[in-house]
């Protein structure tokens, strides 16, 4: 990936806000806010001052004016420059078209679950699947709302999201019952494992390879 002068993702969705009309910083977060941009991307609030400087100065927005109404804090009204225009372009290309490997605390659970015995993990994957199943019957119910609301262009990221977790339901659904049903390769090894204490051969030999420099 390339690497950006301001190269968070709230600068990303800060310029995708200002390219529609010039704005000042606290109308960009209502904005975001409204829009549910927290829920796509992870967004730190407090930095939104520090990362509107920050476009400021590599010049990816300039003032367009400030004004001050009553006894509030002055405000200054930002628009989008043509160099900010054309790394809103280039960013979202790139996001589209370069796959890039992301780290969700649910795979970082998966590296390391072999430490729970099989039952103990069977039953949390159970637990997991009530839970995914009661979001995303509430996911389905809204994405229906909106879509009697807004053009499909507005509703995408909600698309994708439910569809990746439907996917992820089908393959907790297909590993839970390999567990369940005892079908899961080298269960017996991993189940005597828990019993003993002791790391079987088969897995010791990996876990040695595994902490070998490639």
């Amino acid at each position: 990936m390339k690497r950006r002068k301001v190269g968070n993702l709230l600068a990303l969705a800060v310029l995708a806000t200002v390219v529609q009309r010039p704005m000042h910083p606290y109308e960009i977060a209502s904005v975001l806010r409204e829009r549910g941009k927290d829920q796509d991307m992870k967004i730190k609030w407090g930095s939104l001052y520090t990362v509107v400087g920050n476009l400021e100065k590599h010049g990816m927005i300039e003032a367009a004016e400030s004004g001050r109404q009553g006894g509030r804090p002055e405000r200054t009204v930002y628009r989008i420059t043509g160099a900010g225009r054309e790394e809103l372009l280039d960013w979202t290309r790139e996001l589209l078209s370069s796959p890039e490997r992301e780290h969700p605390r649910f795979v970082a659970g998966l590296s390391v679950l072999g430490a729970l015995p099989p039952d103990e993990v069977a039953a949390l994957l159970e637990l997991r699947l009530s839970r995914l199943s009661e979001q995303l019957d509430a996911q389905r119910a809204a994405l229906e709302h909106h879509r009697g609301q807004l053009p499909r262009l507005f509703l995408l990221e909600d698309e994708y999201d439910l569809a990746v977790r439907e996917a992820e339901v089908a393959w907790i659904r297909a590993l839970h019952k390999e567990l369940s049903e005892g079908s899961f390769p080298d269960l017996a090894a991993w189940r005597a494992f828990h019993r003993s204490g002791d790391i079987p051969p088969e897995f010791a030999e990996i876990a040695e390879r595994g902490s070998e420099p490639g």
